[in-house]
């Protein structure tokens, strides 16, 4: 068969291997002048690959489409893409949180075991090639229009990311291209991106890391998520970090008006127990100031901002907070409030949630159920998961679902 593969990212790539090797005539447009512009951004140019984890495990990480997407990890997980790469002499390595990176901490190393194996496999790479239109015949695909010129095929792969990091080539096509033969998408928003925050606050602490926090999103007394514990950082306008990404993707399509969020700098302690603390603290501080008190509680620039959310005066002596104001100071340490504005937008934004929607889509092959012959992988579906390798994952596991079916 001749088929054709839109999109010469993550999926793409892996999807174009996985069909030439079966011996398939396979061409890849890319509009870019090169492949894999934004898998060289990830990790910070490091290219988190994949997450270690398997199985439930991996599921959890996953934000939108974790029923859909469940046959997709099991046919090719992350050992899978582990095996993959090391085969092609990319050695990996496992750090924290599960995480896998490339030995040489160089994203352009697993473009390159891409770009190798499908010269291997025999695929066409045409790079610059800006795919205008899908040709539908009949109900289904039988072509590409390239640069105005048309090109016919058996098969046709979408592969074509989604809107976020828009200089990378993720300008929405695959949108496009889908509901020109009729599909509907999920209205996209960004996800894993940093927050900005109704407060002046953060631009006094700007710069400042927190380690061994979590964050809670909530509706009124609901919990909408509860981060684990973790890591964040206090931007101009607002927070950012790995607990904020992971938190912005569970309150993406939520009303800001109702939303509020709160850290909690002492989790591993309990109210109750934090409150003993104090009563500790402040009895072996003795006629000390608020400042020492505070200062042994939290990072320095952090300290006005709670004597002034706690309403005294640094200067003022530890031992005579009453109790109503320790039971304040407990409660901020354990539920410092702030009041969310909005999102970062797209182009800070890790990756799209929304997208094709998956009703749409076949999951055992993520084929078009309009379009026989057309098939859907990667983030331009309705398809997303937290920071840590997991959506790389589903990019490369969505692509080897598709070749399956070659």
């Amino acid at each position: 068969m001749k088929v054709c593969v839109i999109g010469g990212g993550a999926a793409g790539m892996m999807c174009a291997t996985m069909i030439a090797r079966k011996g398939h005539q396979v061409t890849l447009f890319e509009k870019n002048e090169k492949l894999g512009k934004k898998i060289y951004i990830t990790g910070k140019g490091r290219c988190n690959v994949t997450n270690a984890v398997v199985g439930n495990e991996f599921l959890q990480n996953v934000v939108s489409g974790k029923k859909f997407v469940m046959g997709a990890i099991t046919r090719f997980n992350s050992s899978d893409t582990m095996s993959f790469f090391e085969d092609v002499g990319i050695p990996l390595k496992i750090e924290r949180g599960n995480r896998v990176f490339p030995v040489s901490d160089k994203s352009n190393d697993i473009i390159k075991g891409l770009e190798k194996t499908m010269q291997w496999a025999g695929v066409e790479v045409c790079l610059n090639s800006a795919v205008d239109e899908i040709k539908v015949n009949g109900g289904l695909a039988s072509g590409v229009v390239v640069n105005g010129k048309t090109f016919e095929f058996d098969r046709v792969v979408v592969a074509t990311g989604g809107i976020s990091y828009a200089s990378t080539g993720s300008t929405g096509d695959g949108y496009e291209f889908a509901k020109a033969v009729g599909h509907s998408i999920i209205e996209p928003v960004p996800a894993l991106c940093a927050i900005r925050l109704k407060t002046d606050e953060c631009k006094k602490v700007e710069g400042l890391s927190l380690k061994n926090v979590t964050l809670t999103s909530k509706v009124g007394d609901k919990v909408v998520y509860k981060s684990d514990i973790g890591e964040m950082l206090f931007t101009a306008h607002g927070i950012s970090g790995p607990i904020v990404l992971s938190t912005s993707s569970y309150i993406n399509r939520l009303d800001f008006k109702e939303l509020k969020l709160f850290i909690d700098f002492k989790p591993a302690l309990s109210f109750d127990a934090l409150q003993v603390r104090l009563d500790r603290d402040i009895a072996e501080l003795k006629a000390k100031q608020v400042s020492t008190l505070l200062e042994g509680l939290l990072p320095k620039s952090l300290v006005p901002l709670f004597a002034k959310r706690l309403d005294v005066l640094l200067t003022s002596k530890a031992n005579q907070l009453d109790r109503e104001k320790r039971k304040k100071l407990a409660m901020l340490l354990k539920n410092y409030e702030f009041i969310p504005e909005s999102l970062e937008d797209f182009n800070q934004a890790v990756v799209t949630a929304g997208g094709i929607n998956l009703k749409e889509i076949n999951p055992k092959y993520m084929k078009s159920k309009l379009v026989p012959n057309l098939y859907f992988i990667g983030e331009v579906l309705d398809i997303d998961a937290l920071t840590g390798g997991f959506n790389l994952q589903l990019a490369f596991s969505t692509a080897v679902t598709c070749a399956s079916d070659f």
